[in-house]
């Protein structure tokens, strides 16, 4: 029975990070698929780039707090037969499902997001101290770059930095977990940092809260 529990959770995490929360705000609200504009991405960014900040803030948020909640199914479908290693990892295998879910939700048809404000959301449940740090690191970017793209692959690249020396973080899972995470932001940037280096990447104005060339 405890496995059929443990399955259901890693079913619940997938169908949490599959709520597509930007395709459903441009469809309800603005009568328009953000897939279909913009860069074609079904994130916040996007969100922000073809909706604006009203419509972006809350996709961003929810998209961290499905993730969150996600990691946090733990506390409630749990086996106390886990080891403390085979606890963390259950937890980080639901943050991946919420993070699956998200870039491939089935409730919009498997085309969404590239998963940075789900991995926000799994960090935060997992480091919460470390987050703050990147968090800083993202925002010192952005104030200086004003470039979404650069500050988040900055962010996933000294994240595994800050764990493993800032933290002194021993326990192998999180350490492999902060160094996939270092890896994956850029993986799934490449395109950005193509732009990036052709000086193409659109940057965020601050004063029309919109994401502009």
């Amino acid at each position: 029975m405890a496995y059929f529990y443990i399955a259901l959770a890693f079913l619940l995490a997938y169908l949490l990070g599959s709520i597509p929360s930007s395709v459903w705000v441009g469809k309800w609200f603005y009568g328009l698929d953000v897939r279909n504009e913009g860069s074609g991405n079904a994130g916040a960014t996007n969100t922000i780039r073809v909706l604006g900040l009203k419509a972006g803030i809350p996709v961003l948020l929810f998209d961290v707090f499905k993730a969150w909640l996600a990691v946090s199914l733990a506390n409630w479908f749990t086996y106390d037969g886990f080891s403390q290693n085979q606890e963390v990892i259950y937890r980080i295998l639901l943050g991946a499902s919420a993070v699956i879910g998200h870039v491939y939700p089935v409730f919009a048809g498997f085309r969404g997001g590239k998963g940075v404000a789900s991995l926000v959301g799994v960090v935060i449940a997992l480091y919460p101290a470390v987050f703050l740090i990147i968090l800083g690191c993202f925002i010192a970017v952005m104030v200086f770059t004003r470039t979404v793209s650069l500050a988040s692959i900055i962010s996933s690249i000294v994240f595994p930095v800050v764990v493993i020396f800032v933290f002194a973080e021993t326990r192998v899972p999180l350490i492999i977990l902060a160094i996939a995470v270092a890896v994956f932001v850029p993986y799934t940037h490449r395109e950005n940092i193509k732009r990036l280096l052709k000086g193409t990447e659109k940057k965020f104005d601050f004063g029309r809260n919109k994401i502009t060339k």
